[in-house]
């Protein structure tokens, strides 16, 4: 079969002939359809760090480079294993794939929590096959079958905004709540949405690109500003409800500036969540939170809960992220047309998608 791999930092390879995946007894085998180009790809095409590398296999998947890449995906089941524990799903059914891997077998595992392993990995990162190929083979209980109104492209946007989902849904806010946002990069504008269908009132971002600002405002933002032109903690206050401040706060940015303004633009008893990776340490005053006894969350990407209410709100037009997918190209173009240009022309694009059908 087909099969982009990844082979080391900067050195994507489409390769043919590569083995057929088999399914296991409790497995099912997807035919990707769409396949999504995220900022963890990005980060793991120069600098691997779920990727692992020649010398040390995955704990859990037991494979080294080079591995097949691709982990935001939707496609159709086209075989069933024979002891399958979801038995709702059918060859045929088209589904959205949760890629998690993990060992179902530490504390975390044992009490749910699959995204917390001890081992953690993804499909499409860290081996047990990838969404850019021809097919993948996948734990039963870790697809989602899609709704007849979601389009298989759409299913590929499910994996993104399940992270999204589960930061609004830690955060804890209610309807009328209001929130900030930093950043309005692919999974920034996932949490406007996300904040918009549970209800929140007045949505802020914080956002340098102009394109970026635009998108926000289109997601839902009501109010939409430069940090490097305006005081956001002053406009969040003077935003907000007796000028106390955001109820929850979502750094989506991963920077020293943005997580000491959220603390400061949060109200007291406020929720900071941090939804992203960060590249590099900081320094940090936990008084920030201390004072005014803010709580700080973290999220890590999701779990059944997440996925399904991402396609609940898809379907019931809460959310409409179509608009969110910038551009489709074939797997022969993934460098240049897919990674290249979201490094080289971020601000242009939100979600670059492989379409596997063509």
């Amino acid at each position: 079969m087909r099969a982009l791999r990844y082979h080391g930092p900067g050195d994507l390879r489409l390769e043919h002939g590569i083995p057929e995946p088999c399914c296991s007894k409790t497995q099912v085998k997807v035919r990707p359809a769409f396949v999504g180009i995220c900022g963890t790809d990005l980060h793991e095409y120069s600098t691997p760090t779920f990727i692992p590398d020649q010398k040390n296999t995955h704990p859990v998947t037991g494979e080294s480079r080079p591995v097949i890449i691709g982990h935001e995906m939707a496609g159709t089941i086209v075989e069933i294993g024979a002891d399958i524990n979801n038995k709702s799903i059918k060859v045929g059914d088209r589904v959205s794939v949760r890629p998690t891997v993990c060992c179902f077998t530490c504390p975390s595992c044992e009490e749910g929590h699959y995204s917390c392993c001890a081992t953690p990995g993804f499909l499409g990162l860290s081996g047990g096959g990838g969404g850019l190929s021809d097919y993948i083979c996948v734990e039963s209980d870790f697809v989602h079958k899609l709704p007849d109104t979601i389009g298989l492209d759409i299913g590929a946007l499910v994996e993104p905004l399940a992270t999204c989902w589960r930061a609004v849904v830690r955060s804890g806010i209610k309807n009328g709540d209001d929130v900030l946002v930093f950043g309005a990069g692919p999974i920034g504008l996932g949490v406007i949405q996300c904040c918009k269908a549970q209800g929140a009132n007045n949505i802020i971002v914080a956002e340098v690109a102009v394109e970026r600002r635009r998108l926000a405002k289109e997601f839902g933002a009501t109010l939409v500003f430069n940090p490097l032109e305006s005081d956001i903690v002053r406009e969040t206050k003077k935003a907000t409800h007796r000028e106390q401040g955001a109820d929850a706060s979502f750094d989506c940015a991963g920077l020293e500036a943005t997580l000491k303004a959220a603390c400061l633009a949060t109200r007291p008893r406020g929720v900071i969540v941090n939804v992203a990776i960060w590249e590099k340490p900081i320094e940090f005053n936990p008084n920030l939170l201390v004072f005014g006894e803010r709580v700080f969350y973290s999220v890590l990407g999701y779990d059944k809960n997440d996925f399904e209410g991402v396609l609940n709100a898809i379907e019931s037009g809460a959310l409409k992220p179509g608009s969110m997918i910038t551009r489709k190209i074939s797997i022969d173009r993934v460098v240049e047309d897919g990674f290249r240009a979201l490094i080289e022309e971020k601000d242009k694009h939100v979600k670059i998608q492989i379409d596997l059908l063509k």
